[in-house]
């Protein structure tokens, strides 16, 4: 209580270790000079790791009272029995590695974190990452291998990750290796894009785990140069504006991943208009960092809260497949204000949407305090509204503070919900002369559902439910760069027999609307005349995909209760032609189905390469010998022998320049104990690594399966390999979830994504409990969970993916599954499904 005690080291003079770290940390120290200054002189020579400790060559102590003027005592530092060079123990000083970093020397800890271990603040998370990432530049990695002691502290005490990555899932991005961390470093998540975009649920749900359970204090978003997502998407934007058709290896990632496009065009206009297309995606690939930062304070109360009170940082980074090194970016510039967000759950887990907007009522602005507006009303607003806008009389006027404050404190109640186009041309809230609180509005390009279902979907319930509007309008407008698009795709492609892969599937839908259209036309019709027609074709496609796949908007429609209508925007003359009801209607309200389809619907030194690393100029890995390359890998790694080495220049030149080639797709569990690169011994290059908690497709399909897609498609990848961990924390949650009888009775009151992840993974614990009968115990049914959960998600997709079924059809492609032992590092191949030969047919 009277006493100081502080470390200083000679070789770097700014660099103080913190007083409470090292009064807690240096107990034998502060032991031997309870009523000492200590300053630690340490000598040229590298600080090295011994079997019994750390080890420093010949270090000495001057140690002094405090206040004395009596000469400073220097004394060595040898402990008991040994001899200089001294030995620390690890007994006594197990956490010297904290402070180590904090004095700026890139030393990593001897052993694997564990939840025994205390978590550092985000910033002392930050420096490991970057120290971690110095050492993997320099070539100089520390954790190249693990031990049977250190799998057991993990299985005996659980993880406790210092930070959770969201990372492209692109083979070149081993985000283990990139920062030299051990198996209970980090938790990683990835897919291709580094994106929330058809994932939101699942890395939401996934991350507010971890910072909430795991107490995890640092989420990095981290992307790369030369991602493929991100050039695609790029490519198909530059080419929508010139209104030239993308190539189809293109559009395939501009499809998976719709949201990267407007990634795309927020860079273009970010940038001079002389600006080339490289320019534009090597920029793109910064605002998609920030993009996914924002998405994640915008939509999660959890990591909000955690944020807000200083717990956890949120930072971006680029990764260079190039040099290695990862750039630090810092915190979204647009922190503050999204941290106001009042949303607790991504948009498709919710029903509630990013882009409602809150009728002039009592305040000036119409808000929940006025009366609801019947569906013929609401009709006649939108007509009087727009002819005042095309005849330049508009009366909506600006809003004050007063409005403002009634729309917060009353909330809204629009009396239309807009499914609109995204093209800047068609302003919505313009075109029907709205004041804020008339309209609520959803856009995308081409006014469709097509991949975008579970978000247009779950935003109409909740606009036509809770925010109780009447009137639904799905508007289309002249010139629609998506439809004639689509349209130039149809023809070109019209004589191709080749169907099913990641790339068309994306279009799929608009496809169908330009062939339905040219068939309502004569023979002979001209590009141009079937894409204006497929304009109003689409309209009705979208109202009737609504009415198919959403019990509660055919309900209300059947009842009376709301009227779903059409309409065209005209770009010349400002007017809206108003199409009225599907024609199909009546057809269309007998359907039975209650939820909107997935996305999905639409030798030994092989690996290596002649370049010392895999690269796509190497031959393709066949299923059987990747299977091999697994097994050899993990084996290496179960025994503490890896093989991997260090990662030169010229290693990753040859990444950029040749491209990847992984000759595995692996989908895993996020959990920061399974770095599924190190597990298989692969080198960057070698494996194309899909994670979540829970290794599955839930809320994630489109991510997943689109990801797998390209990866078997483009990337030629022969086997795909789905891995299960034992102590799941995302089943093991689910399970406890379903045995409380959580499951459906309290699915639309979730509050947050996580439970709505666990709910859903709660039908393999039924599945589970079922199969083993009353008497089995919770850690039985978790254990069967584990492997019914492997089988399920290869089942999803054979089930949704026509693309992976044809290629394990054709025998192309493999898809088998695992179980990792997290208590002895190996890996249980399980093989394929036992209902792969039923989903094939």
């Amino acid at each position: 209580s009277c006493s100081a005690f502080v470390l200083f080291l000679d070789r770097s003079a700014s660099a103080f270790v913190r007083l409470l770290s090292a009064m807690r940390h240096f107990q034998f120290f502060q032991h031997a000079y309870p009523h000492g200054v200590a300053t630690l002189q340490y000598p040229q020579g590298a600080v090295t790791q011994h079997s019994l400790g750390f080890v420093c060559p010949t270090p000495t102590l001057d140690v002094g009272s405090v206040g004395s003027t009596q000469p400073v005592q220097r004394q060595p530092i040898v402990a008991a029995g040994s001899q200089s060079p001294a030995i620390i123990p690890r007994q006594q000083a197990p956490s010297i590695q904290h402070s180590w970093c904090d004095a700026g020397i890139a030393v990593r800890p001897p052993n694997v974190r564990t939840a025994k271990d205390p978590q550092p603040v985000p910033e002392e998370a930050l420096k490991l990452l970057k120290l971690g990432n110095a050492r993997y530049v320099a070539g100089t990695p520390q954790a190249v291998s693990t031990d049977a002691g250190m799998r057991k502290a993990l299985f005996d005490h659980g993880q406790a990750p210092y930070a959770a990555i969201v990372g492209c899932a692109d083979s070149r991005c081993p985000v283990d290796t990139v920062f030299d961390a051990r198996p209970g470093d980090l938790f990683v998540l990835r897919n291709a894009g580094n994106t929330c975009t058809h994932a939101e649920g699942s890395i939401v749900g996934s991350l507010e785990f971890c910072v909430a359970h795991l107490k995890s204090s640092l989420i990095l978003v981290m992307g790369h140069t030369k991602c493929g997502a991100i050039h695609a998407a790029t490519k198909a934007y530059l080419d929508g504006q010139e209104g030239v058709d993308a190539a189809p290896a293109s559009s395939a990632l501009e499809g998976l991943l719709s949201g990267l496009g407007s990634v795309a065009h927020q860079a273009a206009s970010d940038l001079d208009k002389s600006a080339n297309a490289q320019a534009i995606a090597e920029h793109a690939i910064e605002v998609n960092v920030f993009n996914t930062i924002n998405f994640l304070l915008q939509f999660s109360q959890v990591i909000r809260a955690k944020v807000q009170h200083g717990e956890v940082q949120i930072h971006g980074g680029i990764y260079d497949l190039e040099t290695g090194a990862v750039r630090f970016l810092g915190r979204s510039p647009k922190e503050a204000a999204f941290l106001s967000s009042q949303m607790g759950m991504p948009p498709t887990m919710s029903g509630a949407s990013g882009n409602g907007l809150l009728m002039r009522g009592m305040h000036g602005v119409r808000t929940a305090a006025d009366c609801s507006v019947n569906p013929k009303d609401a009709l006649k607003l939108l007509q009087a509204g727009n002819q005042r806008f095309a005849s330049g009389s508009p009366l909506a006027g600006r809003t004050n503070l007063n409005m403002r404050k009634a729309l917060v404190d009353f909330g809204q109640a629009p009396h239309a919900t807009i499914i609109g186009c995204a093209d800047s041309r068609c302003p919505i809230e313009s075109i029907f002369d709205a004041m804020p609180g008339e309209l609520f509005v959803l856009r995308n390009a081409g006014n469709t559902c097509t991949h975008a279902e579970g978000s247009m979907v779950g935003s109409l319930e909740f606009s036509i439910g809770p925010l109780k509007s009447k009137l639904i309008l799905v508007l289309g407008h002249t010139k629609c760069g998506a439809v004639h698009g689509a349209t130039k795709m149809y023809l070109d492609t019209k004589r191709s027999t080749e169907r099913g892969s990641a790339l068309e599937a994306l279009l799929h839908d608009l496809g169908c609307v330009a062939q339905d259209a040219q068939a309502q036309l004569a023979r002979g019709a001209s590009a141009d005349e079937i894409a204006e027609r497929a304009i109003k074709v689409n309209v009705f496609h979208t109202m009737n995909f609504l009415l198919k796949f959403s019990k509660i908007v055919r309900e209300k429609v059947r009842d009376g209760e709301i009227e779903l209508h059409g309409g065209i925007y005209d770009l010349t003359t400002g007017c809206v032609e108003f199409l009225g009801q599907s024609p199909l209607q009546a057809e269309v309200l007998e359907s039975r189905t209650c939820l909107p389809p997935s996305i999905a619907v639409a030798s030994g030194n092989v690996s290596r390469g002649m370049h010392g690393i895999r690269t796509s100029a190497d031959e393709i890995v066949l299923p059987a010998d990747a299977m091999r390359l697994l097994k050899e890998g993990n084996e290496r790694f179960a025994v503490g022998q890896p093989m991997t080495g260090k990662v030169d220049s010229s290693m990753r030149r040859a990444l950029v320049e040749h491209g990847q080639a992984p000759h595995t797709a692996v989908v895993g569990c996020a959990d920061s104990r399974v770095p599924i690169d190190t597990i298989f011994d692969a080198m960057p290059g070698e494996l194309f690594v899909l994670r979540n908690a829970g290794n599955t497709c839930t809320h994630a399909e489109g991510s997943i399966a689109g990801s797998l897609e390209f990866c078997v498609g483009a990337l030629k990848t022969r086997l795909i390999f789905v891995l299960g961990h034992t102590k799941c924390g995302a089943v093991a949650g689910a399970t406890q979830a379903f045995l409380s009888g959580m499951k459906k009775a309290e699915k639309h009151t979730s509050s947050s994504a996580l439970d709505c992840l666990l709910r859903d993974l709660s039908d393999v614990a039924g599945q589970a409990s079922q199969e083993l009968g009353s008497d089995a115990s919770t850690d039985d049914i978790v254990a069967h969970s584990i492997r019914l959960n492997v089988f399920r998600t290869m089942n999803f997709l054979l089930k949704y993916s026509a693309h992976i079924r044809d290629q394990v059809r054709m025998g192309e492609l493999e898809l088998q599954g695992g179980i990792y032992h997290l208590e002895t590092g190996r890996v249980e191949f399980l093989g394929r499904s036992p209902a792969q030969h039923v989903l094939l047919s």
